[in-house]
């Protein structure tokens, strides 16, 4: 049998709130936490376990297995405090992987000194991905990874439009490989006609890549930049 994930997200303001619906639609056991009782009502019907407790008392932290968690995600947003010391905990604790927010340099800069490795900055990703998206309008979303590696998600170029997907030559000529193509289609639901977008089968004879394609694109970021440059 599988092993089902399991989750804690801690601090159900808006980002963490769809961190932890995110993980319950896609299948993890999701143990979702706040100090705020109206914060867990809000997601207790859509993740596996909400509790109300004080994210920096190593008893109740304890008590709910959270060092048993394959993941912990501490999205603490207002309260630094209570953020860095929730960290210490679940480091005392030996949680496997701790994934902590950052709100800009210094906090992040304290995070890593207390010994968290992974710690996200939402509101600089989002500056980031707005500005790329302006530089090449086919952007839609970016997935950094380590090594200068990524996942972009663009519209199909306009001049690789039309175009049959093996004519294009993505690997060779640009070093980039499609991970997949999403492509619209238009269905009727409830008497009304409404745009789908369905994962399509990847046949490199075949498939021809048309302009309201989403493409999923994996390479490193100077080649996807070049990419983007050449074929806009």
């Amino acid at each position: 049998m599988m092993h089902q994930n399991k989750f804690a997200v801690i601090g159900l303001g808006q980002f963490g709130k769809a961190i932890a619906l995110t993980l319950a639609n896609s299948g993890g056991d999701v143990l979702a936490i706040d100090s705020h009782e109206e914060n867990v009502q809000a997601v207790a019907e859509d993740v596996s376990h909400a509790v109300t407790l004080d994210a920096s008392d190593k008893k109740a932290l304890k008590a709910q297995n959270i060092q048993d968690m394959d993941a912990v995600v501490v999205a603490i947003g207002e309260d630094f405090e209570s953020l860095l010391l929730c960290c210490v905990v679940l480091l005392e604790l030996k949680v496997k992987r701790i994934i902590a927010r950052a709100r800009g340099k210094q906090q992040r800069i304290i995070l890593e000194k207390i010994g968290i490795k992974e710690v996200l900055s939402p509101e600089d990703e989002v500056g980031i991905l707005v500005a790329e998206r302006l530089l090449n309008p086919s952007l839609l979303s970016v997935l950094k990874f380590p090594d200068q590696y990524e996942i972009v998600e663009i519209k199909t170029p306009r001049r690789i439009a039309n175009r049959n997907f093996s004519d294009v030559d993505f690997m060779t000529k640009y070093k980039l490989n499609i991970v997949a193509i999403k492509r619209e289609f238009e269905t009727e639901q409830d008497g009304v006609l409404v745009n789908e977008q369905h994962v399509i089968p990847l046949t490199p004879q075949k498939t021809i890549l048309y302009q309201t394609d989403t493409l999923l694109i994996f390479g490193k970021t100077p080649d996807i930049e070049k990419f983007l440059e050449i074929n806009q």
